[in-house]
């Protein structure tokens, strides 16, 4: 497993969060990283802490992923034969209902969650085949098994899109897989401006520990990786019970 994690990774949205475990968890294996933020200033401070911990070499490119030419400029990076793990992480969520949100701020969604993953794996992946190793991890989630709003539905397609590479890349030695977590200490709740007080302590998940577990899901080819027991079951409830169900489900889980 050890050689697998060689080369330099990209992680995007890498400041703070699952994308900062990441980083610090690939470069303890010895990779080199290419971080990725909106934050130039937290970006430097984490290649810092990264380099004279762990000796890697840290790159920063500093990029809104909501912007085109931005994506494209991670893109093209993503496309250098260097590369060998992108995790493309970034991404956000929004509080409101489809009705409420400006059509600005659901593009703004999709560009990040979306557009972005799609437009960095077509850069990459080319090159990763050529090249006959590598492969990418896509931050999706459980939610993309609900019907919870267009932050459920982009990350349906996150989901879908992974496992449609893991299969069209399966004579390969190149890799993608789809993580699916549920709720996790970080600031992604803040951001948002999600109420987290009525979620049970059970439903939370260490970031550290779940990068853990999908790095070891990755190094064995798994298309889809479902961190801890309880996001497992639940996530065959979301994935094989009655859809009308699942609706239901998907409101209540709104509205508390």
């Amino acid at each position: 497993m050890t050689s697998l994690f060689r080369g330099t990774s990209i992680v995007t949205g890498a400041s703070t969060g699952i994308g900062f475990e990441f980083a610090d968890e690939l470069a303890s294996r010895g990779m080199n990283l290419v971080v990725v933020a909106r934050n130039t200033e937290k970006l430097e401070q984490v290649a810092q802490l990264l380099r004279s911990k762990h000796g890697v070499l840290v790159e920063v490119l500093t990029a809104d992923l909501s912007d085109r030419e931005q994506i494209d400029t991670v893109a093209q990076r993503a496309s250098k034969d260097d590369i060998d793990l992108i995790i493309n992480n970034a991404g956000f969520g929004l509080n409101e209902s489809f009705f409420d949100n400006s059509v600005e701020a659901e593009q703004k969604l999709l560009d990040v969650l979306v557009t972005a993953v799609m437009r960095i794996s077509h850069a990459a992946l080319p090159g990763m085949r050529n090249r006959n190793r590598g492969g990418i991890i896509n931050v999706s989630s459980v939610a993309g098994w609900m019907s919870s709003g267009t932050y459920s539905a982009a990350k349906s397609w996150v989901t879908t899109f992974s496992e449609s590479m893991t299969m069209q890349l399966r004579d390969t030695d190149v890799h993608v897989m789809a993580l699916c977590p549920g709720f996790t200490r970080t600031e992604f709740q803040d951001r948002a401006g999600m109420e987290t007080e009525t979620i049970p302590d059970w439903m939370w998940l260490d970031a550290g520990q779940l990068v853990r577990d999908a790095l070891t899901d990755f190094a064995g080819r798994q298309p889809v990786s479902v961190p801890s027991i309880q996001y497992k079951a639940l996530g065959l409830v979301a994935q094989y019970a009655p859809r009308p169900i699942v609706r239901l489900l998907s409101v209540m889980s709104r509205s508390r």
